[in-house]
């Protein structure tokens, strides 16, 4: 018996209800993910897969439907509870890094953990093991400003381990690099997902990249047109 770990259930999204520039984004929008499973869902721009994302992380609600995150109902909860939800269950890894300028690498990976309220000295140590694990055991005091894109954004999927959380949700997270370092990002996170066992999920326009993945949820205009494992 699998474990679901997200349950999305005919979501509609629409921004201006009721007025005449009414936008509906997502349009019945239904599936599951498994623990463990590395996908990705794929759309070209204005397809609503953002908006999906934000509903996935908890940064957005849905206008309808039900949205279960590991069998919490996330309708449910409070701006603040959702807020403890991202923060311990979700590790977000964005497009732009989202890094803190002139702050050093580790400082970065131990802010959701200063957020946890864990101690300093936990912190620490485990922001260096996971500086170490994405190969930035080398820049533990490098300020972010001093980095590489491919080193801030390996930075930043050491900060979204840093909690141990459930879900890795990346946007776009090769999209700002390079093809050479783009496939080092992509290759941590395979190395996450088959090591630790980390459910990933990779928002893309990317076929090239979708391929890679277990699965491929193929979004169109708001809606799923294709959902296939391999």
């Amino acid at each position: 018996m699998k474990d679901i770990l997200i349950d999305a259930q005919n979501i509609i999204k629409k921004y201006y209800i009721g007025q005449p520039n009414e936008l509906n984004i997502l349009k019945n929008i239904s599936f599951q993910v498994n623990k463990g499973e590395f996908v990705s869902i794929v759309g070209a721009s204005g397809s609503g897969k953002s908006t999906l994302m934000n509903i996935i992380g908890g940064l957005d609600r849905p206008t309808q439907g039900a949205y279960f995150l590991d069998n919490l109902d996330m309708s449910q909860l409070s701006d603040s509870e959702l807020s403890k939800i991202r923060n311990k269950k979700i590790g977000f890894v964005f497009q732009t890094f989202n890094l803190i300028a002139r702050t050093s690498a580790q400082k970065n990976v131990e802010l959701p953990m200063l957020y946890a309220g864990i101690p300093r000295k936990d912190r620490s140590i485990r922001a260096k093991e996971l500086l170490e694990i994405v190969d930035m055991g080398e820049r533990f005091h490098h300020m972010s400003n001093e980095l590489s894109g491919g080193q801030k954004q390996r930075v930043a999927i050491a900060r979204a381990m840093a909690n141990d959380p459930s879900i890795i949700l990346a946007d776009e997270p090769t999209g700002a690099l390079d093809s050479v370092t783009g496939r080092k990002v992509m290759d941590i996170f395979h190395k996450l997902h088959k090591e630790q066992g980390k459910t990933i999920i990779l928002i893309t326009h990317s076929n090239e990249l979708a391929l890679e993945t277990e699965r491929m949820i193929v979004i169109k205009d708001g809606e799923i047109i294709k959902d296939e494992r391999r």
